[in-house]
């Protein structure tokens, strides 16, 4: 892996469409790694081949405001969510016009999560809603939706690779993690069993990255001393035997080092491809704070215990940075500056399992890359080859490649 990615170099520009589309906000590729998708500040989404670095096609109006994240639900459909509070769906083989687009959410909608199991589309907004959309029964006017689960300041939401937890980051500092997911079953306030803050073994870790503050890497805690479940939320007939009900949730308030008198807005949540580890990318709320969220008090345990963490500077202040992980889950990409840094658990970039370090350990650093002339936002591995790629406020996409 170090001798890999230690020869990763920049390898090609890929040459964008002569319209002015703005920053790059996200970046996906194909599950067979055969298309790479460019989410645009200006309604665009650009379509590349990325072994040849070639323009396949340009979605010149694919929403009416940012386009934010994008999803492959398989090789050939994917979503599109926009601030214009729409999600659009694709088909590769049919791009002139969208399958659908789906009406539900009532501010800008952010993260597209897919449970390949039920084939269940989940969306968060800045609305604060998670939606959950029924692809199963789609049609030209949309699919049936619900809302799944509501929050103030909502920021992230990701699902664990089995679909077994969600997990919700805000503003104000607080990680949710509902457990035990059901899809199916909506979540009124105050409908769901709460999960005291606790110390207990969980396949949930989590990793913590931070922009003007640090980043840090989580992993199971293997602590035994676990709090009961609230008697106020949660009668015993309803617990099942041997585990916690359907949708317990759990606030944490991950630990953050050298920040704990004042509060962090949780601005980036990816989680590990083997579910090993949660990542997050951690800021004052003194520096990038959404208007209004308030400055959260320190919890004194968390069920989630910091593993890594690595600090940086805040350039390009006031956009979300997105980091990822490798495919095999072994090195993270993280924006830096202008360029990427790329970051392993240690020098060898071993398995997470394989160097669990009794205290928080800096992440290391395997390699920096720079090829952009504006701040870097987003990042993205490729899931099939040794490729990665960046994209800037500016609207360039870069791709790395090793060079031997």
């Amino acid at each position: 892996m170090t001798g890999l990615y230690g020869a990763i170099q920049p390898a090609d520009s890929v040459s964008l469409s002569t319209r002015t589309h703005g920053a790059v906000f996200n970046l996906e590729y194909s599950p067979d790694g055969s298309v790479l998708t460019v989410a645009c500040e200006q309604t665009e989404v650009l379509l590349f081949d990325p072994i040849s670095s070639k323009h396949i096609k340009t979605l010149s109006e694919a929403h009416e405001d940012c386009v934010n994240n994008i999803r492959f639900l398989d090789n050939r459909l994917f979503a599109t969510c926009s601030d214009d509070t729409t999600i659009a769906l694709w088909d590769l083989r049919k791009l002139n016009t969208k399958v659908c687009t789906l009406h539900g959410h009532t501010s800008w909608v952010k993260n597209i999560e897919y449970d390949t199991n039920t084939r269940l589309l989940v969306t968060s907004g800045f609305d604060g809603n998670v939606i959950i959309w029924d692809t199963n029964r789609c049609t030209e006017d949309g699919c049936p939706h619900k809302k799944f689960f509501h929050t103030r300041f909502l920021m992230r939401m990701r699902l664990t690779p089995d679909c077994s937890k969600m997990l919700i980051s805000t503003s104000s500092g607080y990680l949710l993690i509902l457990h035990d997911l059901d899809l199916n079953k909506s979540l009124e306030v105050g409908s769901y069993p709460i999960l005291r803050a606790r110390r207990t073994t969980s396949s949930s870790d989590i990793t913590s990255s931070g922009s003007s503050g640090p980043r840090a890497v989580g992993s199971p805690c293997h602590q035994h001393d676990s709090g009961p479940l609230s008697e106020k939320h949660l009668s015993r007939s309803s617990q099942r035997e041997g585990g916690s009900p359907r949708n317990s949730l759990e606030v944490l308030t991950p630990e953050v080092p050298g920040e704990r008198d004042r509060g962090n807005c949780i601005t980036s949540l990816q989680l590990h491809p083997k579910g090993w580890a949660t990542l997050l990318r951690c800021s004052s709320n003194t520096d990038d704070q959404e208007e209004g969220a308030p400055v959260r008090p320190v919890s004194p345990r968390c069920s989630l215990r910091l593993t890594h963490c690595i600090e940086e500077a805040n350039v390009g202040r006031g956009y979300i940075k997105e980091l990822c992980f490798s495919p095999d889950g072994r090195m993270i990409s993280s924006p830096h500056g202008f360029g990427i840094r790329l970051l392993g658990f240690d020098a060898q970039c071993r398995e997470l399992v394989d160097c669990l370090p009794r205290e928080a350990s800096p992440l290391r650093e395997i390699r920096s890359l720079y090829s952009h002339n504006d701040v870097v936002l987003t990042t993205k591995f490729s899931p099939t080859h040794c490729q990665i790629a960046s994209g800037c406020l500016s609207g360039r996409v870069s791709l790395y490649q090793p060079k031997f």
